[in-house]
């Protein structure tokens, strides 16, 4: 019993900025490992960016990489995403998720491993 809530989506030209944030609630922040996904209309869900229950190890996909950067505050219980230099191949609503860690377990990239998601934020960058 996880629950997330994201926000910060919205409208934004290409090469602008954005943060996402997603609160969570119901268990020991620490504990969680988070995700952050996307799916535009038409595509599959995919995988943006990752961070441990440390926040010792991070993952981004390809397409992200060098863009995104997510970090999580343990005093608010909030992970973040900030979006710089955005195109519109990254409009999509976007969706945090969590798992409980066990152990040493890195980032998951699948969606099937994470619990718990939030209700998704809609991200929109014009040309």
């Amino acid at each position: 019993q996880v629950q997330l809530v994201e926000s910060g989506g919205g409208l934004v030209q290409a090469g602008g900025s954005l943060s996402l944030s997603c609160a969570a609630s119901g268990r020991a922040f620490s504990s969680l490992n988070m995700g952050w996904f996307r799916q535009a209309p038409g595509k599959e869900r995919e995988f943006v960016s990752g961070i441990t229950w440390s926040g010792s190890t991070t993952s981004y996909a390809a397409s992200v990489e060098g863009r995104f950067t997510i970090s999580r505050d343990y005093l608010k219980n909030t992970v973040y995403l900030q979006m710089n230099s955005l195109t519109p191949e990254d409009t999509a609503v976007y969706y945090c998720a969590a798992h409980i860690a066990s152990g040493r377990v890195g980032v998951r990239r699948d969606g099937p491993s994470y619990d718990y998601w939030g209700q998704g934020t809609q991200v929109t960058v014009s040309s």
